[in-house]
């Protein structure tokens, strides 16, 4: 069905990157691509002067290695650690790359998600391909 598959994931209990992956092999044509996209949360100016590089630079380095562990469930995917703000990232990634199908899992919406808005509720707003939300 899908060529090009888009996997972001978060490193948290209430999302299940187990089951967007087996969404996403489940809608991909034999010969798919998969990419794995994580996305740090930029951090203000005024906070990062005050963090040691040392600090920002091994987290970086310990987020890239549960990437690439996680991806590894889903063989072949490669792997994307980007920042900024994760639903307007992960959708113009996917315009960039001409991503045709993203697999984003997502928890039940609280009262805060009504007035903040969630991430998975951005993307399949502003996305320009398929999305397939797993809960």
């Amino acid at each position: 069905m899908y060529k090009n598959i888009l996997v972001p994931i978060i490193f948290d209990e209430k999302h299940d990157s187990a089951a967007s992956y087996r969404a996403a092999r489940a809608l991909a044509d034999v010969d798919a691509a998969f990419t794995v996209l994580h996305v740090m949360e930029s951090i203000p100016a005024y906070v990062v002067n005050d963090i040691p590089f040392e600090l920002l630079a091994n987290s970086r380095k310990e987020v890239a290695l549960a990437l690439a562990q996680s991806a590894s469930a889903l063989p072949g995917a490669s792997t994307e650690l980007v920042s900024g703000h994760a639903g307007r990232v992960i959708v113009d990634y996917a315009d960039q790359h001409d991503v045709d199908c993203i697999v984003i899992a997502s928890h039940v919406p609280g009262l805060a998600n009504i007035l903040l808005g969630s991430t998975a509720d951005r993307v399949v707003r502003h996305a320009k391909c398929s999305v397939h939300v797993i809960r």
